[in-house]
């Protein structure tokens, strides 16, 4: 009995602890906070950035501390610029900068992974956002977010709802001339559409380019499918496009 009774307490106590350290885990409570953020309120995310930094600073080497230190920063940032806060560009530069170097160290420990590179990438965008495309590039980033992007691509090209598919399309029609090339960007906006034909965003982006390249008629469609999507931000962008056609 008395055996029993001691197995019973080494058993508590064990639960205990294992319930307190994964309650103090950083990594875990700036994950749920970090699920809790979206475009409305993005104040969760902006408060898990610490619990992050604090999980990188704990095991420097942690490939998943990593990158999703960089994912929040670029997540924050990206929010803010959408939902147009009050000094979104200064933001933007800040957060995507130092999402740019937690992708960075995410890269070198596990090259074979793709959210390193991806949101190496995507940190870069949205750091060119707040300094402008072409500082971005007088600062070399082309190179390192090209190839970050294929890179995501040769991984999985459907990872985040088809995302590497989407940001080559966007990376090649953002870039200024001599850089922009619109044929291939529209490659991979074709592509990208027939595995995600709904999403806003893609549609948005697509319209654009199909704008750009003359073919209104084509575009028109897009955009009326993507006003009657369930992203505002893309809602508005879509009716502004069209009224422009």
């Amino acid at each position: 009995m008395k055996r029993c009774f001691l197995y019973v307490l080494v058993c508590m106590f064990l639960f205990s602890f294992h319930f307190i350290s994964i309650a103090e885990d950083p990594l875990v409570e700036a994950d749920a906070l970090f699920e809790k953020g979206e475009i409305t309120n993005i104040t969760p995310i902006l408060e898990s950035i610490p619990l992050y930094i604090k999980a990188v600073e704990a095991n420097p080497d942690s490939y998943e501390a990593n990158w999703k230190c960089a994912r929040a920063h670029r997540e924050y940032a990206d929010h803010a610029l959408e939902g147009e806060h009050e000094g979104w560009k200064d933001i933007c530069k800040e957060y995507g900068k130092k999402g740019m170097e937690y992708a960075e160290k995410a890269q070198e420990l596990e090259p074979e992974k793709i959210e390193g590179h991806y949101y190496f990438g995507l940190s870069a965008g949205t750091y060119s956002d707040g300094v402008s495309i072409l500082k971005a590039l007088r600062e070399g980033l082309k190179g390192s977010t090209q190839d970050a992007f294929y890179e995501a691509y040769d991984i999985d090209k459907m990872y985040d709802i088809g995302g590497p598919m989407l940001a080559i399309a966007r990376f090649w029609h953002q870039l200024p001339f001599p850089f922009r090339n619109k044929r291939r960007s529209q490659r991979y906006f074709e592509e990208r559409h027939e595995y995600f034909p709904d999403d806003p965003e893609g549609l948005v982006y697509y319209a654009e380019l199909l704008i750009d390249r003359g073919k209104k008629k084509a575009a028109k469609p897009l955009l009326e499918k993507a006003i009657a999507g369930d992203e505002p931000y893309f809602s508005k962008w879509a009716e502004r496009l069209l009224e422009d056609l």
